[in-house]
């Protein structure tokens, strides 16, 4: 492999993946393509190719390193995409591609937050309680559903994408946005709408965390989806890492030596 034969296939969906485009998307010594899953319905334009839709599990994924004759992996995906995380994690082994993985770090509670940490979406429907609320869903479209089971409530829903069909719920109101969102503007949005609970993932990083802080201004609660386990796997936290994973260019796909500030090996 010469210097300008090194190809990389980025799993994205994510404002890092975007980002970690952008920076090696101007770099002569790299062949980069992005791949998203398509669940978005209008993704922001990024630098590099792009691919959109699945792969077919890991044998798939597989299939298509080896045929693209990809160098290196790295799964940018969003931390609650578990599923794809450990069918790269697979198809990195069963190709024999160097995987690194670009974890974002998840939010840790600080003095005054009131969170309720729950294990999925049904599970916070329930723990909002019987008593009618006024609840700010900051989900995806697709996971939703659940607060169907508990119709009492009043909700606001902030997606990217429309919801389509709506809530059967007798209250709710949509809100299309994409991030990142200011605290200023999410506790000016929670107070509009009389919020007194925010459901959310924990989903790290400082593009989502607006309603986190503006709900511990407020003092009101937060019910948040513990993350899922994904597989141990080399990983970073910083897209500067992610490069210098990359410069260090050993010389075939099977190595995985990975050292600091690389975790898992």
């Amino acid at each position: 492999m010469t210097v300008k034969d090194m190809r990389v296939l980025i799993l994205g969906g994510t404002t890092e993946a975007r980002q970690l485009a952008e920076r090696l998307g101007i770099r002569r010594d790299l062949d980069v393509r992005l791949s998203l899953a398509g669940r978005t319905n209008n993704p922001v334009p990024h630098p590099v190719p792009v691919r959109v839709g699945g792969f077919g599990g890991a044998e798939g994924l597989a299939d298509h390193l080896n045929a693209a004759r990809v160098d290196r992996l790295i799964d940018a995906t969003h931390p609650y995409a578990a599923v794809m995380a450990n069918n790269a994690a697979r198809a990195a082994q069963m190709a024999g591609v160097p995987l690194l993985a670009l974890r974002r770090p998840a939010w840790t509670a600080v003095p005054g937050d009131r969170w309720t940490e729950v294990a999925d979406m049904r599970a916070a429907a329930q723990a909002l309680g019987s008593a009618p609320r006024g609840v700010f869903l900051a989900l995806g479209r697709n996971e939703i559903a659940a607060f169907e089971a508990a119709p009492q409530h009043r909700y606001l829903v902030r997606s990217v994408d429309p919801v389509e069909p709506p809530l059967a719920v007798p209250h709710a109101v949509y809100i299309r946005a994409r991030g990142p969102f200011r605290e200023a503007d999410d506790r000016a949005l929670i107070g509009a709408h009389a919020i007194d609970a925010v459901v959310s993932k924990n989903s790290g990083g400082t593009a989502a965390y607006g309603k986190i802080a503006a709900a511990r201004a407020l003092g009101i609660e937060v019910i948040l989806l513990r993350r899922p386990a994904l597989p141990e796997v080399p990983s970073v936290a910083t897209i500067d890492d992610v490069v210098a994973w990359l410069d260090r260019r050993p010389d075939h796909r099977l190595d995985h030596g990975p050292s600091s500030p690389v975790r898992g090996v």
